[in-house]
């Protein structure tokens, strides 16, 4: 339409990602005819056990796993807190947990709640570059800890955490290991048979399926208890008539996932790695929050110096992305990850997360690193004349 204003360009895809049109496309007959359920043993219920099936099957192959590890949640966040309640539920003579200081609150609220029902909660701090060093998570284990808990991918600073590693001094001290892997899987190679926790949460609405529908991977011989009771689906630890369409949906984008992830990821790091360049050479004092390696290769989050990154947005309309900071009753606060790498405050309210996506172009790099130049030029302090 004519004089139709075009929409900002996204940059949020760590905050979620569209539904792709071939994952709609695979969802949309369980939507209309096909909407049997998938215990039933008639005509009607055998096409929707064979999708939820199939669609074990490609997380599965994404993973490279058993299909039968894979239950299917409602999201990242139930999948962490069945992880995490569900151990804790069966451990009796072990009440200690170790989790990072920079989790996602779909982790680090059940560590509270957990602590404030009589467990003990060690919270790992990290280094300046945002990741937790192998010797402090050595220091927190002890004989009690039953659970660790440590993210694979920060989702504010892109960084890969040592899970793979943690997960082997865990083991050594009889410890269930949990990582939430809700912004690594799609954007990095994870395989279970390199990756050796024991469960695993995923959040379909980050790698191009719906909101609403995850997964736990849960490795052969670990044991929970379910948080909720009911019929028994998923092998009892997330009874309820299964969500079809968006399980589907799940499917396909994990199957998507797994024939472009290698090619996909380099083209956004190339991308992430070029808007850096160009908005470093303009920008004097800009900081890179978070290491270069490893870091997801869709994740940029960059602090401008003397500003507040969310004041940079707001001059930068074209663009659609996010900053680290809360605003409660117009008092703004930095980001409790970019506190925990011991940036400044001032330094930290600077930030802002830039996150590619498949959607991204070069040419939308190019706009967007115009618009936070003049963006940030417009609402930088003047400098002042000294008397």
């Amino acid at each position: 339409m004519a004089g139709q204003k075009k929409p900002p360009i996204y940059l949020d895809h760590n905050a979620t990602t569209p539904v792709l049109p071939e994952v709609l496309d695979r969802m949309l007959p369980f939507l209309r005819k096909q909407f049997g359920n998938p215990s039933s043993a008639h005509a009607y219920g055998r096409p929707a056990r064979a999708a939820v099936e199939r669609a074990r099957g490609q997380v599965a192959g994404l993973l490279r796993c058993a299909e039968d590890e894979i239950v299917f949640t409602s999201g990242g966040t139930e999948a962490n807190n069945l992880a995490i309640r569900g151990t804790m539920e069966l451990s009796k003579a072990r009440r200690h947990i170790v989790t990072s200081a920079v989790e996602h609150p779909a982790t680090a609220q059940p560590c509270v709640w957990l602590e404030r029902n009589g467990f003990e909660v060690t919270r790992v701090p990290v280094n300046e570059q945002g990741r937790i060093e192998e010797p402090a998570v050595r220091a927190a284990l002890r004989a009690d800890t039953a659970l660790v808990t440590i993210m694979l991918a920060q989702n504010e600073t892109g960084v890969v955490m040592p899970v793979a590693r943690i997960a082997v001094l865990a083991h050594r001290h009889g410890a269930v290991v949990h990582t939430d892997a809700a912004q690594a899987i799609g954007k990095i190679p994870v395989h279970m048979d390199q990756l050796p926790v024991d469960l695993l949460s995923i959040a379909g609405h980050k790698l191009y399926a719906p909101k609403g529908v995850g997964a736990l991977y849960v490795r052969h011989g670990t044991s929970l208890a379910p948080l909720i009771c009911g019929a028994g689906q998923e092998r009892g630890l997330r009874p309820g008539t299964e969500n079809v369409p968006y399980i589907v949906g799940l499917g396909a984008a994990c199957e998507l996932a797994a024939k472009t992830l290698l090619e996909e990821s380099r083209r956004q790091r190339e991308l992430r790695d070029e808007l850096w360049r160009l908005l470093r050479a303009d920008i004097a004092g800009l900081k890179l929050a978070g290491g270069q390696e490893p870091r997801l290769p869709n994740t940029l989050n960059i602090c401008f110096p003397d500003v507040r990154g969310s004041a940079v947005l707001a001059a930068a309309p074209e663009i659609a992305a996010s900053t680290g900071s809360a605003c409660h009753a117009g008092d703004e606060h930095a980001s409790g990850v970019l506190l925990a790498m011991e940036i400044p405050a001032p330094v930290a309210l600077g930030a802002v997360r830039l996150s590619l996506g498949r959607g991204t172009t070069r040419s939308e790099i190019a706009v967007v690193a115009r618009a936070l130049r003049r963006a940030y030029r417009q609402v930088k302090p003047a400098k002042t004349d000294k008397p």
